[in-house]
């Protein structure tokens, strides 16, 4: 089959190397000549752990290329996959649909036979049906069916679940898109991965209200957390004596500085917009993008504390600023809260961090950028873990502690046995969701 990905962002790429694993003829076409350019060169514009190695691959067999030509991608195409941005909308919280109907209006001029325009993006629901009208509005002779095809991809294991997948939802109205979208993931049916044919809104629900939950739970998590802080809990003990009940699960269960990137934030505001529109409140979804800013909040707090106050003249060394390891995403990461603050409040701030750099200098103006852990605590009064790199998991403690001028740790992350942290000759150190700041 031959198909067309519009948009080489994230979703985009990643789906289009993938169907072209599947065996399948992919043509990603972007309108950033740069990207283009780069992605020819067998470069990625993004970090995903084996993904430029998967993509080396397709585009050697031939399964794979790149264009800035949406005519050329779509030749003889069956299945355009529309995998455009949708950032969230200044002042209303929607999100944008610009571009998604910009491609689709694209799309049905350029296309001639029949053709499948299937939207990969995140949107709101309805959008479909908005699609399609714009599609018949363009090019009122063309035959096309229209089908909703969210994507659940973690950064940082996107291929896996891409090639191994929870489940595949397609929202389709047409027996013959079903089979259109049956073939194109024939390769996951035939290994029995769940393929979900449902209608259109109901996909576009599905992947809202799954990330909603997960936003959720993190939450609700994070919440638990500081109330183990006032009555002595230990939240690492609370988080496995819940996730051990089969019904909660122990997935997303880990308390930490709040949730970021580049889908719950986005998704929850607009599920909570959409539940506006149509006079139904999302009351539970309200308060957990207003609890998750209040957790980051609380985090600078728990880091002035434990600088006795006041960072002026402090110096901070930062272990990770992407949202999550194994990603160079930054976006609506809890460093973007933390890092200002520190350095608002007259504090030098060190950074490391494996993937985040390239992000991080526009985005973390003023701060010193440094190569491991070593360097950035050296002379340091503060080591903050934001961020759980493996290469932050198994740090020669001593070692940092020796090199610091005030040794005092904030795991962000409780990467850390308090006590093990202390012996290593820590004066000071805090987490999430245990007992108040250990001192030696």
């Amino acid at each position: 089959m031959r198909i067309a990905v519009i948009g080489t962002g994230y979703v985009g790429l990643v789906s289009g190397v993938c169907f072209s694993d599947f065996g399948h003829e992919v043509v990603c076409v972007d309108k950033d000549p740069r990207k283009i350019e780069r992605l020819k060169k067998g470069e990625i514009p993004i970090y995903e752990p084996g993904l430029e190695t998967l993509m080396a691959k397709n585009v050697e067999a031939g399964r794979l290329s790149f264009t800035l030509d949406l005519a050329e991608a779509m030749a003889d195409a069956e299945v355009v996959f529309i995998a455009v941005g949708t950032p969230t909308r200044r002042g209303d919280g929607h999100a944008d649909l610009t571009y998604v109907m910009a491609a689709a209006e694209e799309v049905a001029r350029i296309a001639k036979d029949y053709i499948v325009v299937v939207t990969k993006s995140t949107v709101p629901v309805g959008t479909n049906r908005k699609l399609a009208a714009v599609v018949a509005a363009a090019n009122p002779d063309l035959d096309f069916d229209v089908a909703s095809n969210p994507e659940f991809l973690r950064e940082g294991a996107a291929i896996e679940d891409f090639m191994k997948p929870d489940r595949v939802v397609v929202g389709v109205e047409s027996e013959r898109a079903s089979k259109v979208m049956s073939d194109i993931y024939r390769p996951l049916y035939l290994r029995d991965f769940p393929i979900i044919l449902t209608d259109l809104e109901s996909a576009e629900m599905i992947k809202y209200a799954a990330n909603a939950f997960l936003a959720t739970k993190i939450t609700f998590i994070n919440e638990i957390a500081a109330l183990c802080e006032k009555v002595g809990a230990d939240i690492k003990q609370v988080s496995r004596g819940m996730g051990l009940d089969g019904r909660i699960g122990n997935k997303f269960l880990h308390a930490g500085p709040g949730y970021g990137g580049s889908c719950f934030p986005k998704d929850t505001k607009a599920l909570a917009r959409i539940g506006q529109e149509h006079a139904c409140p999302m009351l539970i979804t309200e308060a957990v993008i207003k609890v998750n800013e209040d957790v980051k909040r609380r985090m600078v707090d728990k880091l002035l504390d434990l600088s006795g106050g006041s960072f002026n003249g402090q110096t901070i060394a930062v272990l990770g600023v992407t949202f999550k390891p194994n990603t160079d995403d930054m976006r609506d990461a809890p460093s973007l809260t933390l890092i200002p603050a520190m350095l608002g409040g007259g504090g030098c701030v060190r950074v490391t961090d494996p993937q985040g750099r390239h992000e991080g200098e526009r985005l973390l103006p003023g701060v010193e950028w440094l190569e491991d852990a070593y360097l950035a605590a050296q002379g340091a009064d503060l080591l903050v873990i934001l961020t759980e790199w493996n290469e932050f998991r198994a740090l020669d403690l001593e070692r940092l502690a020796t090199g610091m001028r005030t040794a005092r740790m904030a795991d962000l992350r409780n990467i850390y046995a308090p006590a093990d942290v202390i012996k290593a000759g820590f004066i000071a150190y805090e987490a999430i969701g245990r007992r108040g700041a250990s001192t030696a």
